[in-house]
């Protein structure tokens, strides 16, 4: 049976606590230091609550440490090492080899960030061989893909981005946001250079595009294709988002879990989860409600047309209907959709801008906002990127999780045994024939699991049974019983380490900044001759390199059918304040690669 496993972000305890109630299999997080997200950083002891919170439902929780490191930080990492370790962290995600090196004799298991740029079986090939049990594939892969390096390399663990952001670069290749602010992505200090307005110049200075997010990529979801990932060979359904609030962490949880749940409950005997546990939510989960910049599903079915928002970077939210007529203080929609005071919304005016406001009434579908937009206008389409009903019910305890359990009594020479599964406990006392039938109250005790993340489905009681038990020895039996299901599973969560095997990097980057080799242990492990990462020396080479396509997506792909091009090559990108950034179409490889210009 194939296990499945939703991993969902926190960007601090009280979020990850709330992805454990709302379904996650296993939570990621970040340490004080060495994140991908430097501000999504926790404390030792906010990560060993966490653990604690999460061992009895057998949830595991990873830690990123996946920035490239420097020399003088090593002793750092060797000590975060230790305490995560200490803690009860079950795997670590890593981006430079001197953490993987550290990782070696000790209980955590490495996995391969996406930082790694994992998207070929040769590469994965490789990872598996230098010691990784998993590795995180780039967010660029097809299915098609995905199943290829799973045909290729059976033996490691896939796991894949389901929703979330996007990076328009490969992940780990990406240096515009250290170029242009000296701020480095691989050291979890991204300034979202991909995130801003540009203009799209030809070689003889023609404007193609003025002041368009031509970078902006809309947001994941691949909801609807889950099992078209399982089936593919993923085993690890990935969340984005550890710079997201607790609010998005409960809504996309608690969606992409229910998800999971039919996909086992259309096949019970292929597939189930990897954790314990059934939750029960006050609020119906919907992915449109929380935090997205329009949905795509990527490349997941190859180069679609519409994955990037030129128009704005922002979060549009749902659509919930066109502005039908306008008054001096308020308008009315066309739909059928209900609106709160406060709820959030916005529109595109007439120069594609997009404008937010807040609903101060509502009375029906006429909405008074705070100040009537000067845009707005009537036949525009409406959308709510900010839910004040689904914001109200989130805010509160929005879910239960609780491990349903059997509990069956037996009667033994010396006293009686309780068990659930392989679990038992027995308890030395005399057996005295009951004077009244004792089924329903030994029901009734056994049942009652309080405040604990148990609840008791069924008591199983032989037909003969006649002994009378004191209600203080059936709560005994219970509370020991229960103390012992926790610490069982909290043993299920240990890992096994890899079988590390000689192998010499197989991967062959043009550019030699692009192995990342900022520390010496991570050049002793790749034979390099010296430290050559982008952020100790620069590069010639590009910034970035994209899957995504300017020319596709502005419809002048002729290889995938597009108009001929009108304009003089190369192109370039434009910032505000005059910097030029040149475009490389590699069409053998179907990418586009960024110069700093």
């Amino acid at each position: 049976m194939k296990t499945l496993e939703l991993l969902a972000p926190a960007k601090n305890l009280e979020c990850g606590i709330a992805a454990i109630d709302h379904g996650a299999d296993a939570v990621y997080i970040g340490a004080s230091h060495f994140g991908a997200r430097v501000a999504a950083g926790n404390s030792i002891d906010d990560i060993r609550k966490l653990c604690e919170y999460a061992c009895p439902f057998g949830v595991k929780v990873y830690a990123t440490v996946n920035t490239i490191v420097f020399d003088e930080e090593i002793d750092d990492i060797r000590q975060l090492i230790t305490d995560l370790q200490n803690v009860g962290v079950t795997a670590v995600l890593v981006q430079d080899m001197a953490v993987l090196q550290l990782l070696k004799g000790t209980t955590l298991q490495p996995h391969a960030s996406t930082q790694t740029d994992n998207r070929t079986s040769e590469k994965v090939r490789w990872l598996r061989d230098v010691g990784f049990v998993r590795a995180v594939l780039a967010r660029e892969l097809s299915i098609d893909e995905i199943a290829e390096i799973h045909r290729e390399v059976p033996d490691i663990e896939l796991e894949v981005f389901v929703h979330g952001a996007l990076c328009v670069s490969y992940s780990g290749l990406c240096y515009a946001s250290q170029f242009c602010f000296g701020r480095s992505a691989n050291r979890g200090e991204c300034a979202q250079f991909c995130r801003m307005k540009f203009s799209l110049l030809d070689a003889e200075g023609m404007e193609v595009e003025h002041d368009r997010y031509l970078l902006s990529l809309k947001d994941m979801n691949q909801s609807n294709h889950l099992l078209e990932l399982i089936e593919a060979g993923a085993s690890s359904f990935k969340i984005e988002g550890r710079l997201k609030d607790v609010g998005y962490v409960k809504n996309v949880t608690a969606a992409y879990s229910q998800r999971l749940n039919e996909i086992i409950r259309r096949f019970p005997d292929k597939y189930c989860r990897s954790s314990r546990g059934e939750c029960r939510y006050t609020f119906t989960p919907d992915l449109n409600k929380t935090f997205n910049r329009g949905y795509t599903t990527y490349f997941l079915h190859g180069r679609q047309p519409n994955i990037a928002s030129f128009d704005t970077p922002k979060a549009m939210g749902e659509f919930v209907g066109t502005v039908k007529e306008l008054r001096h203080d308020s308008f009315n929609v066309a739909g059928t959709t209900c609106f709160a005071n406060g709820d959030g919304l916005c529109f595109f005016n007439e120069e594609h801008q997009l404008e937010g406001f807040r609903a101060n009434r509502v009375v029906g579908n006429r909405i008074y906002p705070y100040r009537m937009p000067e845009g707005l206008r009537p036949g525009m389409r409406l959308y709510r990127n900010n839910d004040q009903e689904l914001e109200r019910l989130l805010s509160k305890s929005s879910a239960e999780r609780r491990i349903p359990v059997r509990l069956s009594l037996r009667v033994v020479d010396d006293g009686f045994e309780l068990s659930s599964g392989s679990i038992n406990v027995r308890m030395t006392v005399e057996h005295q024939q009951a004077q009244k039938p004792p089924r329903e109250n030994i029901i009734r005790q056994l049942s009652k699991m309080g405040d604990t993340i148990y609840t008791c489905e069924e008591v199983s009681i032989p037909d003969d049974f006649n002994y009378f038990i004191p209600n203080s020895v059936l709560s005994d039996m219970r509370r020991q019983l229960i103390e012992k299901l926790n610490n069982h599973d909290g043993r299920l969560l240990m890992g096994s380490q890899p079988v590390i095997k000689e192998s010499s990097p197989v991967i062959s980057y043009s550019y030699p900044y692009l192995y990342n080799i900022a520390n010496h242990v991570a050049c002793d492990f790749y034979g390099a001759k010296e430290l050559v990462a982008y952020e100790l020396k620069g590069g010639e080479g590009p910034i970035m390199q994209c899957r995504h396509c300017i020319r596709y997506a502005l419809g002048y792909c002729v290889k995938h059918g597009g108009k001929r091009p009108v304009w003089r090559e190369p192109l370039s990108l434009v910032l505000g304040d005059g910097r030029r950034f040149r475009l490389e179409f590699d069409c053998k490889n179907c990418q586009m690669n960024v110069y700093a210009s």
